[in-house]
């Protein structure tokens, strides 16, 4: 498979959001499989946004909480079909790869789950691979992201963010 990326330019939290609502609308979710969505930049970049705008657009309600302390939040949507459990991860406290065996993210590399997995080089090589990479850096006031396919899935997940036109703007490179 050919490496599929995408490049954006967000110039605050909003666009960031916007990203993350993208995403939720993207994603190649009408099967069961499961997927991984690897988030990596700085602290501050917009990880986490990312991820709370991407829930509050699949569904989740009520209380979104970042996952530094908890390590593991898991929202299960039952509104859709079939069914979708997104699992937001933070491994930034952890030491080193052998701490995420500890996790016991294996449970959910079940069909219907969704994984969002920030830090993951503080877990390399105790993860699954990712369907798609997002990198998030600062870039004067705003941030870039660059967003790399890197299964079939995630392929199949940036093809579906190229047509959504609400990103036009965000995304020069689409045109």
């Amino acid at each position: 498979m050919a490496v599929l990326d995408i490049e954006l330019a967000l110039p605050d939290a909003a666009a960031t959001e916007i990203l993350g609502a993208a995403l939720a609308r993207a994603f190649p979710g009408a099967e069961a499989a499961s997927a991984a969505l690897y988030l990596e930049g700085d602290l501050g970049a917009g990880k986490t946004t990312c991820v709370r705008a991407l829930l509050r657009s699949c569904g989740v309600s009520g209380l979104i909480r970042s996952p530094t302390y908890t390590l593991v939040e898991a929202y299960r949507l039952d509104g859709r079909a079939p069914p979708l459990t997104c699992v937001h991860v933070d491994l930034y406290r952890l030491e080193g790869a052998a701490q995420v065996d500890e996790l016991g993210l294996r449970d959910y590399l079940t069909e219907g789950h969704l994984l969002l997995i920030e830090w993951p080089q503080k877990g390399a090589g105790s993860l699954p691979p990712p369907d798609l990479e997002i990198s998030l850096e600062f870039a004067g006031s705003g941030r870039r992201a660059r967003l790399r396919a890197v299964a079939g899935r995630g392929a199949e997940w940036l093809g579906n963010l190229r047509d959504d036109a609400r990103l036009a703007s965000y995304l020069p490179n689409l045109t």
